[in-house]
């Protein structure tokens, strides 16, 4: 039977926008299929410029909706603009052990979560991809950072990343736009930590925010209202910038409110020939079929639908012949941070709310193993001065209060702690067929616990952060030395990892399904190791570089 598409994309979100506009570029017919409503660009940003006061509760946010619906996801950037774009925790249901406590953070919309990501865009270090073989945790990455140095340059030229050149082996340089650079009080910070230490230094951030347009997408405005969505264009998303693309080539056709139940699959070629479709709003089931499948669902929700792939050649899942599917799943050690407040700079100001970061890159077991923990962590942060909020946490009344609180109040400085998370195989995603959705589909059950390795991390960064912190001879307003549950981070990775050996791996080296080559994975699914810093432009790397090899090997024959 004739395939009704050259390809069929699951998920619309950072990697999903991705593998389509690469496949339609390449030539090929592509149904996009996502979960969701559909979300337009501009036209779906419905709470973009809303004044506070318009809003319910006067931009706070729902307290109910943040104790139920909301519960979860309010681990998050959400807020009351932006509420709609996560799921409804009472619907979108998932088991997680009380000991593990995964906080699962998702958006089923287009775009998924690139419309609220934080759109810091970092390079994997060389050294990160042979830290597994080095160290005997996870599995072998079959790739390494020259395998992806160009696909970084592809992604980052498209999506439009300002950064600096720091020339730094542990952070590769990238294709930047001009940075965002510091304000007074990160300029201040980023002096003393000079001043006071050889192995570290502070640098702006990398940000998926253009200082430079991009085609029909424009500048930064330095609103930080990114999470609302921007009719600007002006920072990456699927809506901004991938999902143009693929539709100026008139190969996509996108569908919405399509739940993937799972992929089909033909034992006698060993290929995946489509997938299996739950219409989200009539509950009726379809099957769409295409010659390559690309799973880009998101990490978790891809693991499931391999998981529910079941047949009588696949008993126990699609890709799961050795047991490794749904295995290592990781999400960075996060939350860890202390705020100090700056003096000396009442005379400094800025213009704008900057929509980047500072960070200290890694700065440990570096060239050598010098603590009592494997692999490192890396400082991230933002300076500013409190606003008129502050008169919350400060005793005043009357007029006098109040006008002074019409004036910028103390410069203050928050810095917190992303900490690598070694793979282990226990930390595990499952399905529960006993218990069902409202889709009818098997609950997904995450099992991630943080190990000795990560705690031993943690209070070793806590103690260089606060040494830090004190030369700024300021008040410590805050210091938390407890990570957070995991899934906080919204880093989820692994569970159906790369690697050579397909006894314990699931995906080779260009993310085919080692049991059927014209399936591809490029989600964080695929990630071998967690590195110390945001993960989104290694999977987009991933996923372009993938496009390109099955646009190739199909046009020789070879899917």
């Amino acid at each position: 039977m004739m395939a009704e598409f050259d390809a069929i994309v699951v998920g619309s979100g950072i990697t999903g926008g991705w593998a389509a506009k690469e496949l339609t570029e390449r030539g090929l017919k592509v149904l996009m299929i996502e979960r969701g409503p559909e979300l337009a660009h501009i036209a779906g940003y419905k709470n973009e410029w809303t004044s506070p006061w318009d809003l319910p509760f006067k931009g706070y946010g729902d307290p109910k909706a943040e104790r139920t619906t909301k519960r979860v996801q309010s681990v998050a950037r959400l807020n009351e603009w932006n509420a709609d774009y996560f799921v409804d925790d009472e619907q979108e249901l998932y088991e997680t052990p009380a000991e593990s406590n995964f906080q699962w953070v998702r958006g089923y919309h287009t775009g998924g979560r690139s419309i609220m990501w934080g759109r810091q865009s970092y390079r994997m270090a060389p050294d990160y991809f042979e830290a597994n073989v080095r160290d005997g945790h996870g599995i072998d990455w079959p790739i390494r950072y020259k395998d992806l140095a160009s696909w970084y340059d592809h992604v980052e030229e498209f999506i439009g990343v300002n950064g600096t050149i720091e020339n730094m082996p542990i952070l590769p340089d990238g294709k930047f736009q001009p940075s965002m650079g510091f304000n007074a009080g990160e300029q201040h910070f980023a002096d003393l930590i000079k001043a006071h230490y050889r192995d570290r230094r502070l640098i702006p951030g990398r940000t998926a925010n253009l200082t430079k347009p991009i085609g029909e997408r424009g500048t930064c405005q330095y609103r930080n209202w990114c999470s609302r969505g921007c009719s600007f264009g002006a920072y990456f998303s699927t809506q901004s910038s991938t999902l143009p693309a693929a539709v100026a080539t008139g190969r996509l056709t996108q569908l919405h409110n399509g739940i993937v139940e799972s992929i089909e699959f033909d034992p006698q070629s060993r290929r995946a020939t489509g997938v299996r479709i739950i219409d989200g709003e009539t509950g009726q089931r379809s099957i769409r079929t295409a010659r390559i499948v690309f799973l880009c669902a998101g990490a978790y929700d891809s693991v499931g639908i391999l998981m529910r792939s079941v047949s009588e050649s696949c008993p126990n899942g699609l890709g799961n012949s050795s047991d490794v599917l749904g295995r290592y799943i990781m999400d960075h050690a996060y939350k860890v941070g202390a705020t100090s407040t700056i003096p000396g700079l009442d005379q400094a100001m800025y213009l704008g709310r900057k929509p980047n970061q500072v960070i200290i890159p890694r700065f440990v077991n570096i060239d050598r193993q010098e603590t009592d923990f494997l692999r490192g962590y890396s400082f991230w942060g933002r300076s500013e001065r409190m606003n008129w909020n502050r008169g919350g946490e400060i005793a005043g009344v009357g007029v006098g209060f109040k006008q002074a609180l019409r004036k910028p109040g103390p410069w203050a400085i928050t810095m917190g702690t992303v900490i690598e998370a070694l793979p282990r195989r226990e930390n595990r995603i499952s399905i529960n067929h006993d218990k069902l959705d409202k889709h009818g589909l098997p609950l997904t059950r995450i099992d991630l616990r943080y190990g000795d390795n990560e705690q031993k991390a943690a209070r070793h960064a806590f103690d260089e952060l606060m040494g830090m912190m004190k030369l700024l001879g300021g008040e410590i307003l805050s210091a938390n030395r407890e990570i957070a549950p995991p899934g906080s981070s919204i880093h989820e990775m692994g569970g159906a990892c790369m690697g050579h050996d397909p006894q314990a791996s699931v995906v080779n080296a260009f993310n085919q399904l080692h049991e059927a080559p014209n399936l591809f994975v490029t989600d964080g699914s695929v990630m071998c190791s967690t590195g110390d810093r945001n993960p989104s432009l290694t999977y987009m790397a991933l996923t372009a570089r993938a496009a390109a090899a099955a646009v190739s090997m199909a046009q020789e024959g070879k899917l």
